[in-house]
């Protein structure tokens, strides 16, 4: 594949508005709880009675926000106003502050644990809204659980954030993000979405608390989430950094090593940010030479044994787009380039859903569409994809302009 820049940009904006936010504007709206859909399978049936998450509902608000703040539609403002009003109604801990993990149909809280992974994408969404908009309320709701966050979830022994605290921000044994995830105090993924949520507040909120404790985070993320190869992140530690896994995430890795570039941008040092650039080069090239099948796809994970499955979900597709492409605007190396372009064609080809639109969750190792996976759910959201749409636009005209 050898798309032209202005091809490319085309085929972005074109699956962003008509494919990507389309269907979440016509499909995910819940006329009679409020809010949106909690889970729609392939076949757009919605699933009676399902949970509404806060992953879910951040992630739509930031989508939608960031769709605003691209293009002053008032239609993206109304989705991202929409999920802004339930996720304040519904998901907001009145008494000991914070956001529930987890709420019914109603919007009761089911699961009222303060989950940091889910904190953090409150503040991305929170930040990107106020950026969108200007609401002086979505941004001291975001610095509120930012001081909330760096209060309870925060190591200050061993530096880090811990996984989860019950309702009352006190320690509990219920850490795990899934049934995928390990039950372990301190995760790789936690601390890459901190790490995001924290650029977006930097972006906004000119805090030198905040500064200082990107800077910290990303220092730790260095020294202790990377490998010593400097090639793949660890996923799972204890609270003094032990490390207590063996797999490898080839889709996080290559998120990791652009969202670390971005995040030492932001801050403007230059000395962490060429320490970053070179641990993000590292990683990609690993994913490049590892991670990647003849077909262009981006495998999910891998033990020591070797792969663990041969499906290909939606978000390391993603991820790898964006990833790869920036790992080419950091080198010029035309593989990387090469690579990004055969991951969009990936997509293209086998992940975007020609009849009912969006992506499908995976694809099998024939490349067929995973029969009984949801399309819509509390994690699969219109971030990844639309993100790596909104990252590759912006990446893309600003080269169009001659810059």
């Amino acid at each position: 594949m050898n798309l032209s820049t202005e091809d490319w940009l085309s085929q972005l904006e074109q699956e962003l508005k008509d494919n990507i936010l389309g269907f979440w504007m016509k499909h995910t709206i819940d006329e009679q709880h409020g809010g949106y859909v909690g889970e729609i399978d392939n076949q757009l049936n919605t699933t009676p009675g399902a949970e509404k998450s806060l992953v879910l509902n951040a992630r739509i608000l930031w989508t939608f926000a960031s769709a605003y703040r691209f293009y002053g539609h008032a239609e993206y403002l109304t989705m991202a106003e929409r999920a802004y009003a339930y996720l304040l109604e519904h998901f907001t801990d009145e008494v000991n502050g914070g956001w529930f993990w987890m709420v019914d149909i109603n919007g009761k809280p089911t699961q009222p644990k303060k989950q940091i992974y889910g904190q953090a994408f409150v503040i991305y969404a929170l930040a990107e809204f106020y950026h969108a908009t200007g609401r002086q309320e979505a941004l001291d709701e975001a610095v509120k659980l930012f001081h909330l966050v760096e209060k309870y979830g925060y190591d200050p022994l061993y530096k880090g954030y811990v996984e989860a605290l019950s309702r009352d921000w006190q320690m509990t044994d219920e850490l795990s993000l899934s049934d995928k995830d390990m039950n372990e105090k301190k995760s790789m993924n936690t601390h890459l979405h901190v790490l995001e949520a924290y650029t977006g507040l930097c972006r906004v909120w000119k805090s030198e608390e905040l500064r200082a404790k990107l800077a910290e985070l990303i220092e730790t993320m260095l020294s202790h989430i990377i490998d010593d190869e400097g090639r793949h992140f660890y996923l799972f530690f204890d609270e003094q950094w032990n490390v207590k896994s063996d797999h490898v995430s080839y889709g996080h890795d290559i998120e990791g090593s652009w969202l670390l570039v971005e995040a030492a941008e932001t801050l403007g040092d230059e000395a962490l940010l060429h320490r970053v650039q070179q641990a993000a080069i590292s990683m990609a090239e690993a994913v490049l030479a590892e991670g990647i099948d003849r077909d262009g796809g981006i495998w999910n994970e891998a033990g020591p044994a070797g792969l663990l499955n041969k499906d290909k979900d939606w978000w390391p597709q993603a991820e790898a787009v964006v990833g790869f492409y920036n790992a080419y605007q950091l080198t010029g190396d035309a593989r990387f380039q090469s690579a990004a372009q055969a991951s969009w064609a990936f997509i293209a080809q086998y992940l975007v859903d020609p009849k009912f639109g969006e992506w499908y969750w995976a694809v099998d190792e024939q490349l067929r569409p995973l029969a009984h996976a949801s399309k819509v759910s509390a994690w699969k959201c219109p971030y990844h994809n639309s993100r790596a749409c909104f990252e590759m636009i912006e990446r893309l005209s600003f080269i169009t302009k001659g810059n």
